[in-house]
C-alpha cells in the first residue's frame, strides 16, 4: 500500500532553483515518486511512496522559508501511482496567466465540507466548478455550473464573458485539492465580486469528511495520478485513463469500438490523425518489447507526468 500526498502553499520563494536538486535528492532516496512545481510563488505537488518517506518530504518542506504552515492530504493506492520523481521549475504553481493574481493578499471565504451542502442549496448561491472539462465530465457537485474549460487559464475569460448571469448572487467555487480556488477567488475580488465562497481542502477534504448519504457529490472526483479517480472516503474510483489524449475512461469504455490501447478512445478518435495513431501504435510497441525484456519504457503506462501543472 502506498501513500498518496497532495499539498499545496503559496509563500515567496526568492531562489526556487535553488531548493531543486536536494528537495529532489531527498525524495529519491526516501523512494518517493510524483510530480512537485516550484515557483516564486510557492510549490504544489501529488506524491507517493511509503509513509515513512512522504512523512521526511513533508518535514523537508516545512523546514522550507515561509512553508511551517504547509497542509496537505493523504490517501492510498494499492498500486504506485507514478513512476518517477519530478521535481519542476515553473512561472506559476498553477498556472491561470494573470500576473496580478496573490493569494496572499486575499482569498475568498473559506467553508468547511461540513458546512458546504448547506451553502451550495442556498437559492441566492451559483456554485461554479473550476476545473476542466475533462474532469467534471466524470463529477461534480449538485447543481453546479460547468465552465466547460479545456484549461485554468481560460477561467478568466469564461467569467468576463457570462459574468452578467451571476448578478447578485453569491459566489461558492470549488476545485480537486483548493489550489484552483485560490487563485480564482482572489481574482473574483478583484473584478469587484463582493461574496466569493469556497470549498476548504476541496473535493477530496469533501470526499473524506462527509458521509455518502449526506453528500451532494455526484460521481467520482478525477485525480491527476494512476488512481485516475476516487470517491467517497477517497477509496479508489472505476476510472481508466486513455493513454492516448489522457482522459479518464471506465472499464467498459475499452469495448467500444473506438477504443485501441494507447491509440485512441472514443473521446479523442477524431482528434488525431493517421500519422499521429500509427505514432501511438509504435510506441505501444515499444512498451511491449521493453516489458518481454524487463524493462520499463519511458512511456510505459503508469501516469509520471499527470502533475498539478496541467491544472
Amino acid at each position: 500500500m502506498f501513500t498518496v500526498c497532495a499539498l499545496y502553499h503559496f509563500t515567496r520563494f526568492d531562489d526556487p532553483a535553488a531548493l531543486r536538486e536536494p528537495l529532489l535528492a531527498l525524495c529519491r532516496a526516501e523512494e518517493v515518486t510524483g510530480t512537485l512545481l516550484l515557483a516564486h510563488e510557492g510549490l504544489n505537488g501529488t506524491v507517493a511512496g511509503p509513509r515513512a518517506g512522504i512523512d521526511a518530504v513533508l518535514a523537508h518542506l516545512r523546514a522550507l522559508p515561509g512553508c511551517e504552515g504547509l497542509e496537505w492530504k493523504l490517501s492510498t493506492a494499492s498500486e504506485r501511482p507514478f513512476a518517477r520523481m519530478k521535481v519542476r521549475l515553473k512561472r506559476e504553481i498553477v498556472t491561470m496567466g494573470q500576473p496580478d493574481v496573490d493569494p496572499r493578499a486575499r482569498v475568498g471565504h473559506y467553508v468547511e465540507p461540513s458546512e458546504w451542502n448547506e451553502l451550495i442549496r442556498s437559492p441566492d448561491v451559483a456554485v461554479i466548478d473550476t476545473r476542466n472539462d475533462y474532469e467534471v465530465a466524470i463529477g461534480t457537485f449538485e447543481g453546479a455550473v460547468d465552465p466547460q474549460t479545456e484549461s485554468f487559464r481560460d477561467f478568466p475569460q469564461w467569467w468576463e464573458e457570462n459574468k452578467a448571469r451571476f448578478h447578485n448572487k453569491r459566489i461558492a467555487m470549488f476545485c480537486t485539492g483548493g489550489i484552483r480556488c485560490e487563485k480564482s477567488t482572489n481574482w473574483l475580488l478583484g473584478q469587484g465580486v463582493e461574496e466569493v465562497y469556497h470549498l476548504k481542502g476541496g473535493i477530496l477534504k469533501y470526499l473524506e469528511e462527509v458521509p455518502e448519504d449526506r453528500s451532494a457529490w455526484q460521481g467520482s472526483c478525477f485525480v491527476f495520478d494512476g488512481r485516475v479517480s476516487v470517491e467517497h472516503g477517497l477509496r479508489e474510483g472505476p476510472h481508466l485513463l486513455c493513454h492516448a489524449c489522457r482522459r479518464p475512461i471506465l472499464p467498459e469504455d475499452r469495448d467500444r469500438p473506438e477504443y485501441e490501447h494507447g491509440v485512441s478512445c472514443h473521446q479523442c478518435i477524431d482528434e488525431t490523425s493517421e500519422e499521429d495513431k500509427a505514432r501511438f501504435r509504435e510506441r505501444q510497441k515499444q512498451i511491449a518489447l521493453a516489458r518481454a525484456r524487463g524493462e520499463r519504457h519511458l512511456h510505459a503506462d503508469v501516469p509520471d507526468d499527470l502533475g498539478p501543472d496541467r491544472g
